[in-house]
């Protein structure tokens, strides 16, 4: 077992205070140290080698010389501490000799030397003979004050001893004996006692202390007004007080900043220094910067980017010499890959990101990981949508732009086309006088691609990559999936220092050690340096493409990282969900009204999921709001069907498949699951499914108009109106508006509709007709009626 060897200890045993032991320290470790903090075997080596230095003698003819003289000083000092204690005894001795002939001869002043003398002179009368009273004989006692063990105390015990027999001696006449007066404890009772301190006289107290002695309190970013009034040693409602003057209507649990409880303080006459928080990433997580001595050579990390179809992933394949596309669903590539390759003797690493639309997000963090930018654009299409994007990623992550203009084996190729319209977003072609450098490639016939590859290497040396591959790795994550046999799988791509088999990562809200690492090509490796894209497993879930990773050395301290990035994201996630006030409560009311269509994403990778969520939440309309309640990686299990189930949500798989238990459970319980491996296709069937969600269009259809001609009042029955029918026709059941002087007076509903005294569906134009309405009266001869009906339809 380890013995701790604590800061006080060496600080005793060198003979030095504690404080200059933690400033020594201070000087080689980041972690604050304390007296009772235990050290380990390279911080005591750091303490020995510092004093070692420090009495470090040029020979050993003069240490020997320097411990002489301190010998010859101690042996000095030990007489000088003899002498003096022998003088010390000789005037104990001295002084006890003149005490012993004071008590012995009393003074001839003293009561019993004037006794004795009266008693001399006093006439002799003949007295019967009685027995002298007897005198007890003094005892005295020799102390050796030479002895080490002196009790100190005999001296005065035979002061008291010869009091005593004077004062208490027995009177001749049978007087009695003088007792001593002992104070009871009831009489210690009786005593005042003093008086307790009032609240008003305690606040005057600690007022008065403060003037007298300024406080300094240490406050965070924040603090509670009861944290700070326990500070200032005053109570909640003087503190509060003090934030109605500044201005301020706070209760004794809200927080209030920094600069507020500065100026509570000053009013209280403290000072208050700013409180130093050391998280547990700064603990944990090494982020200071590279000497230039420590920095290596690195490869260069090459994105591929440009517009859907314009043969990002072909001109890799030739790069590669292999065949993805072949492997992607419809030729698109679905989501990230980072690929190794050697040119010239020298390891370049890619990434591939899709074109689509849809994977905006990914475009963008695979141009924030990267040093150069190569942007496919097609000979025969020019500059796209998706172009432009990757165009604007680029320069906002500040990489520098090569263009590949690929399909320069067609016939409609038009190189200078594209180049034309590359000037139009400042990417000025080294041909036209610009710095961006264009090849025209081929990815069919492999055309220019090795001057491509040139460039690359090119534009890597003027650029001086490099990283410190002797530090704790540090990189991003391009992917992660979850693998059924194998669990949560992700794909780092190592940006500074050096990751090994066996460290422990943290990647956002995922934590675990690396059990094995394989390369782009499957093998099982042990390390991975700078700009080296690897596949790990061991963390304990799928962490989310584009997060930072940390090696770390503390899991403890990690897992407890994670747990505190949790909680933040989760108290981030209830900020959405708005509340309602009086100023948003029409809004709200308005989005209550809104149909929602709630959407559960499964897919083969975290990037799918992100850039599925981003396109389907987009087409959320002002009648309907699409949203994903839950997106993860993996099959469609059977609690993603209890949860759609619950929820009234539909499934949407990408490059997934359900278990058999989760296919069962939808059948059972009617949930919509679909699956699909084109994107195009899943945006598609939700916005058609959406189409279904509207609220449908209305338009008035007129039927027909008839005029008042006279006016009936039928018992039991009520108003009728005796009509004739102007034009069209007069359908029972239909909508009826009543016009009067071109002005519409009211709206009803027809509730019978007869000829003669026979009921009719219909009465066409030109006949006669009775028509009882549902609830107006106010009826007039010559009146029109108007009517029709409220169609639905769709756009």
């Amino acid at each position: 077992m380890m013995i701790k060897y604590r800061v006080s200890d060496v600080a005793k045993d060198f003979g030095v205070a504690g404080k200059e032991i933690i400033e020594l320290l201070s000087k080689f470790s980041d972690t604050p140290k304390k007296s009772a903090t235990a050290l380990v075997e390279d911080e005591l080596d750091i303490v020995f080698e510092y004093y070692t230095q420090k009495h470090n003698m040029e020979s050993l003819d003069a240490y020997f010389a320097e411990a002489e003289e301190r010998r010859v000083a101690k042996a000095e000092e030990k007489a000088a501490v003899a002498k003096q204690a022998e003088e010390e005894l000789k005037k104990a001795e001295a002084a006890k000799k003149a005490e012993e002939k004071a008590v012995a001869v009393p003074d001839e002043n003293s009561p019993i030397a004037v006794a004795l003398a009266a008693k001399a002179n006093a006439p002799k009368k003949e007295k019967p003979k009685q027995p002298a009273p007897a005198r007890a004989p003094i005892e005295r006692r020799t102390v050796d004050t030479r002895s080490v063990q002196t009790n100190i105390g005999n001296k005065y015990d035979e002061k008291f001893d010869v009091m005593a027999q004077t004062s208490n001696r027995v009177r001749g006449d049978g007087g009695a004996i003088k007792k001593q007066k002992i104070n009871q404890k009831s009489q210690q009772y009786k005593k005042p006692q003093r008086r307790r301190e009032t609240e008003a006289e305690r606040l005057n107290r600690i007022q008065m202390e403060r003037k007298q002695k300024q406080m300094t309190i240490t406050v965070g970013e924040t603090i509670t007004v009861s944290e700070l009034a326990t500070r200032l040693k005053a109570t909640v409602a003087e503190v509060i007080k003090k934030l109605m003057v500044l201005g301020m209507m706070v209760t004794a649990n809200e927080e209030i900043d920094f600069d507020t409880a500065f100026l509570v303080a000053e009013e209280f006459h403290a000072k208050v220094e700013r409180e130093v928080v050391v998280t547990i990433e700064e603990r944990i997580i090494d982020d200071h910067e590279d000497e230039d001595t420590d920095l290596s050579p690195r490869d260069p990390i090459v994105v591929v980017m440009g517009h859907v179809d314009h043969g990002k992933t072909s001109v890799l394949d030739a790069i590669r010499k292999t065949k993805v596309t072949d492997g992607e669903a419809g030729g698109i590539t679905q989501h990230i890959g980072a690929y190794r390759t050697k040119v010239q003797g020298q390891s370049i690493t890619f990434l591939d990101t899709p074109g689509h639309a849809a994977f905006t997000a990914m475009r963008a963090r695979g141009a924030q990981v990267t040093d150069i930018a190569i942007l496919v654009v097609a000979a025969d299409d020019g500059i796209m949508p998706q172009t432009i994007e990757a165009i604007n990623h680029a320069k906002a992550a500040g990489v520098s732009i090569i263009v590949a203009i690929n399909k320069m084996d067609k016939p409609t190729a038009n190189p200078d086309k594209v180049m034309q319209q590359l000037t139009e977003y400042e990417l000025v072609p080294e041909e036209w006088g610009g710095d961006v450098i264009c090849v025209p490639v081929s990815a069919l016939t492999g055309n220019g691609i090795d001057k491509l590859l040139e460039s690359v290497l090119l534009v890597a040396e003027i650029k001086e990559l490099k990283a410190n591959p002797d530090r704790a790795a540090k990189g991003t994550v391009i992917e992660a999936r979850l693998d059924k046999g194998r669990g949560p799988i992700a794909t780092l791509l190592v940006q500074n220092g050096t990751l090994k088999a066996g460290d422990i990562v943290v990647a956002g809200t995922a934590v675990g050690r690396v059990r094995a690492m394989v390369d782009d090509c499957g093998r099982k490796v042990t390390v991975a340096g700078p700009s080296v894209p690897v596949e790990i497993m061991g963390l304990a879930e799928v962490p989310t493409a584009g997060d930072v990773f940390n090696a770390v050395s503390d899991e403890r301290l990690a897992r407890e990282l994670v747990e505190q990035r949790k909680q933040s994201a989760k108290e981030e996630q209830f900020k959405m969900y708005q509340k309602v006030t009086l100023d948003n409560l029409f809004d709200q009311m308005h989005a209550n009204d809104m149909k929602e269509l709630n959407v559960i994403v499964k897919a083969d990778v975290q990037g799918s999921v992100e850039a599925l969520r981003q396109s389907i939440e987009k087409l959320s309309n002002e009648e309907v709001r699409v949203r994903v309640i839950h997106g993860a990686v993996g099959a469609v299990s059977e609690s993603d069907i209890m949860l759609a189930q619950a929820s009234k949500a539909i499934v949407v798989g990408f490059n997934v498949r359900p278990e058999p238990l989760a296919q069962v459970a939808a059948e059972q319980a009617e949930v919509d699951m679909r699956m699909y491996r084109i994107i195009y296709d899943c945006l598609d069937e939700i916005e058609a499914a959406m189409k279904g969600m509207l609220a449908p269009k209305t338009r008035e259809v007129l039927h027909g108009r008839a005029e008042v001609r006279q006016v009936y009042r039928i018992t039991g029955v009520g108003l009728v109106a005796g009509c004739y029918v102007l034009d069209g026709k007069v359908y029972r059941n239909d909508l009826l508006r009543i016009v009067r002087d071109g002005i519409i007076i009211g709206d009803d509903k027809m509730i019978s509709l007869k000829r003669f005294k026979d009921d009719q569906r219909e009465v066409a134009q030109g006949y006669e007709c009775g028509i009882g309405l549902e609830k107006f009266t106010d009826i007039q001869e010559g009146d029109i009626y108007e009517t029709y009906i409220i169609e639905e339809y769709r756009d």
